[in-house]
């Protein structure tokens, strides 16, 4: 654990000692700031209560159209996988989903929702396709030959459905949910920075950009850096409780 902490303050000081030279050749705090302007501006925010709120609401938004997008698209894979017809169906939709970036769904979106729900719809927007398209690869990779054994000893298809497939494309749906994250995350802070809700981190942001206050826009990006980071290690705890819990 000492050579891990040691190893990663080592790198750490390394990229800090690099954005130091590129600071100091560039030398214009507009284009980029040091690291310590960064701190100090860092440390103005966190006087402030607007700052503590703007990360709790976007916190919030965001997750909420994460857990909406991970529920949605793990319910319409399955159904997706048992219905050839709602495959058929849904197909097409998910396709312009995937294939259309984020900022074009953000500017539409913007017409259509009020600004401080718009975060959460694009969040759902871009793990939705994700879960979906995993949940039903997964349940269409499965071996007939265990469907067709269950089937055999008359379990219901609930019971094969929690017994035999659920726990084959739970380490695939898990796997995938923690990469949606990080993109419901980023996607989420982009639309905040183009709808401007009124407490937001993406708010903030952009307002500190109009303002030309650079430093501050760096100590902001490392906010929304660190707060993925923490996130991601969040789900991964749950996720191993959940499932050292089902083990015993």
């Amino acid at each position: 654990m000492f050579k891990k902490v040691l190893k990663g303050a080592a790198i750490s000081a390394l990229w800090l000692l690099i954005w130091q030279a590129a600071a100091l050749i560039v030398n214009s705090q507009l284009l980029i700031p040091t690291p310590l302007e960064t701190l100090k501006a860092l440390l103005v925010l966190g006087q402030t209560g607007q700052f503590y709120l703007a990360v709790l609401y976007s916190l919030f938004r965001i997750i909420i159209g994460f857990v909406l997008g991970v529920a949605v698209g793990f319910i319409g894979g399955v159904i997706a996988n048992q219905f050839s017809l709602f495959e058929s169906f849904t197909r097409p939709a998910l396709q312009v989903i995937k294939a259309v970036p984020v900022a074009s769904f953000i500017i539409l979106a913007f017409f259509w929702f009020q600004s401080k729900d718009l975060p959460i719809f694009i969040a759902f927007l871009m793990v939705l396709p994700m879960v979906w398209s995993t949940v039903q690869a997964a349940l269409s990779g499965i071996d007939e030959k265990y469907i067709e054994m269950a089937k055999v000893y008359k379990l219901s298809p609930a019971k094969i459905f929690f017994k035999i497939k659920l726990p084959f494309i739970m380490p695939q749906f898990i796997t995938t949910s923690m990469t949606a994250l990080g993109f419901a995350w980023k996607s989420g802070i982009a639309a905040e920075v183009i709808c401007r809700p009124q407490t937001a981190l993406g708010t903030l942001l952009d307002q500190n950009k109009s303002y030309l206050d650079i430093p501050a826009v760096f100590a902001l990006t490392f906010v929304v850096a660190i707060l993925s980071i923490v996130l991601e290690f969040t789900l991964k705890r749950i996720v191993r409780r959940f499932t050292n819990a089902e083990n015993k």
